[in-house]
């Protein structure tokens, strides 16, 4: 009895996950459902195929299982960014520095999961991080101006050191703002100026890190009103 029981839920199991493969992209995206809420959207259903990977100010971030993909899928007041980045990603397509885009819908992007840590964990762990890992941000970045684009909103959260020790980018829908973002730069200031140097702390709790975008966002709200 024990083991039809086994070997029942093991046919279950193996049935759903072939179930979720023959599911179009398409089908996964509106499977997710959100709820606003005054502290903002929260996700409320999802296929059983699709692992929260990340969460941003406009989207969640899935990885289907047993795939190499990445599902993005938009809230509903920023369903317009899933058509702005993919038009991004196809003009970066071929950049090895950001993942590449295989379909995209009204509220959802298809692109590559990329194995890895993003600089934040990376601090967060004590991760190090390599001025070749600094260099290879640049390199992108001027990869992607000799596009056209203006790579913008460069943060931690969306640099991503790969198992291999390579740095991918993520997160392109600002690329074509107008505006000049000093982000990445300001980073790189404090990489120099402080986390090279022996005595500075290699693993900084989440908390500090959380403490010092705060500070800087309202940094930077306060140039701009200004300027």
């Amino acid at each position: 009895m024990e083991q039809n029981i086994i070997n029942e839920s093991k046919r279950f199991v193996l049935k759903r996950e072939v179930c979720h493969l023959i599911k179009s992209f398409c089908d996964l995206a509106a499977s997710v459902c959100y709820l606003e809420r005054a502290s903002g959207f929260q996700l409320v259903n999802k296929d059983y195929s699709l692992e929260i990977v990340g969460e941003g100010r406009s989207a969640y971030v899935f990885k289907v299982r047993s795939t190499k993909f990445a599902i993005k899928v938009f809230f509903p007041p920023f369903t317009e960014l899933a058509n702005e980045e993919a038009e991004i990603y196809s003009i970066l397509d071929g950049n090895p520095y950001f993942p590449r885009l295989y379909e995209a819908g009204s509220n959802y992007l298809v692109i590559d999961f990329i194995e890895g840590q993003t600089l934040f964990q990376c601090l967060n762990k004590g991760i190090e991080i390599k001025n070749r890992n600094i260099l290879g941000v640049d390199h992108a970045l001027s990869m992607a101006e000799d596009l056209g684009l203006n790579p913008s909103d460069i943060h931690l959260r969306n640099i991503i050191l790969t198992s291999e020790g390579e740095i991918k980018l993520i997160d392109v829908a600002r690329f074509r703002q107008i505006k000049n973002c000093s982000q990445w730069e300001d980073l790189k200031k404090c990489f120099y100026r402080y986390y090279c140097k022996w005595f500075f702390p290699k693993r900084i709790p989440v908390a500090v890190l959380n403490l010092i975008a705060k500070i800087y966002k309202k940094r930077q709200a306060s140039i701009n009103v200004h300027d």
